[in-house]
């Protein structure tokens, strides 16, 4: 069937672009997508119409073409006190090269403290902090391609939401990546606190034999691993449980299992070695050097209270030219994830994860990738709820 006005499709978008320190991949799943009212880039949205499913569009913009260009206009200081360090869980203070909500700023012109809309601090004199309105992702080229999915009939057009699909797809992407190539500062205020501070061998005594994301989370988690990870690897499953979300097709060599508890790694069947390991007490890994051709830590790393220590340890076990692959979701257990992973916004999530991975200086070829926007499955407890499924983000990089 084709897409024309009088039909609905689904659409995967997805932008690739580059910083000064990855290349990353965002995409996103526009569900019932309405040519007759939902708004494109003109000559793009003329290119999406008249294809059938499976057909792909490819197009490259210039910066400023899909958001708002660069303006200068848009970037400048503000006195310190205008910047409200009040939240509701405590005291914010800015720091460099994070996103906040434009409602913490006083005294700005059209800013009201409604305003969740994000900016960006540049950086920070004594009285003064250098802030910008700018897109994150003002001054990429980015490179777009929408493959068409399902083409179904409607029944009729009576008005509606108009749905701004760019905004939407871009609405998040460009805060993994640091501001003019600067460490974003994570690190302060105490990061790696806990609600939970007691000892995690009490917390995980208990198995939990249950999915903790949806299970088109888990497919999508699967693929990825399936298109990133060599036949034949030894692979370590970091932070292990009961499943390793490793593709039941892929021929592997043999997997280890690294977790907290041993009747959870017990119960999986894709593991050959299982090994207990509090990696928050001691975040030395019993492997030699070299033992592994990949590592996976899904869903996970926003409990290591030790990263960089965790992260030098998993260049050290790792082959030269091995990879390393992180993915993480929105849902996580509060009283243990650390401090500055609930503080953040979900695309600066994977910025920190690349600050683990580039504090080494072990691991390069680096990648950032994100999914959102799939339909949450009928089967889930919280569809009806909720409207889409656990989005995925994930980081990986190769040892050098």
């Amino acid at each position: 069937m084709l897409t024309d006005t009088d039909k609905l499709a689904a659409i995967t978008f997805t932008i690739d672009w580059e910083s000064e320190i990855a290349h990353h991949t965002d995409q996103y799943h526009g569900q019932r997508i309405n040519f007759w009212r939902d708004c494109f880039p003109k000559s793009f949205g003329q290119d999406l119409l008249n294809r059938f499913p499976g057909d792909t569009i490819e197009k490259a913009f210039p910066p400023g073409e899909i958001v708002p260009p660069f303006n200068p206009k848009h970037e400048f200081s503000i006195q310190s006190n205008q910047f409200t360090t009040r939240g509701s869980d405590g005291p914010i203070h800015p720091r460099q090269g994070r996103f906040y909500p434009k409602g913490l700023l006083q005294g700005i012109a059209n800013v009201f403290p409604q305003n969740i809309e994000p900016f960006r601090v540049l950086s920070m004199e004594k009285e003064k902090i250098y802030i910008s309105f700018n897109h994150p992702l003002a001054s990429a080229p980015l490179q777009f391609r929408a493959e068409i999915t399902e083409v179904i009939s409607k029944p009729a057009d009576r008005g509606g939401t108009c749905i701004d699909w760019m905004e939407t797809l871009t609405s998040g992407p460009g805060m993994q990546a640091r501001a003019s190539g600067q460490p974003t500062d994570f690190f302060s205020d105490d990061p790696f606190g806990r609600e939970d501070g007691t000892d995690d061998g009490i917390f995980y005594g208990k198995p939990r034999l249950v999915q903790h994301l949806d299970d088109r989370a888990i497919l999508e988690i699967r693929r990825l691993y399936e298109k990133l990870l060599p036949e034949n690897a030894d692979v370590l499953d970091l932070m292990s449980s009961w499943t390793s979300h490793l593709p039941d097709d892929l021929s592997l060599g043999a997997v280890t299992g690294l977790g907290m508890n041993a009747e959870e790694l017990e119960q999986n069947p894709r593991l050959n070695r299982r090994i207990v390991h509090d990696l928050n007490r001691d975040p030395k890994l019993p492997f030699s050097d070299n033992a592994f051709d990949a590592i996976t830590c899904t869903a996970s790393v926003e409990y290591l209270i030790q990263p960089f220590s965790v992260f030098e340890e998993l260049a050290r076990v790792l082959k030269p030219g091995g990879i390393c692959i992180v993915t993480v979701s929105n849902r996580w257990f509060p009283p243990k994830a650390i401090r500055i992973w609930k503080d953040l916004h979900e695309f600066e999530r994977m910025g920190l994860i690349l600050e683990y991975f580039l504090s080494t200086g072990k691991f390069e070829d680096l990648h950032t990738h994100s999914l959102r926007g799939l339909p949450r499955p009928e089967t889930d407890k919280y569809f009806g709820s909720q409207r889409y499924s656990d989005p995925v983000y994930a980081v990986w990089g190769r040892r050098r």
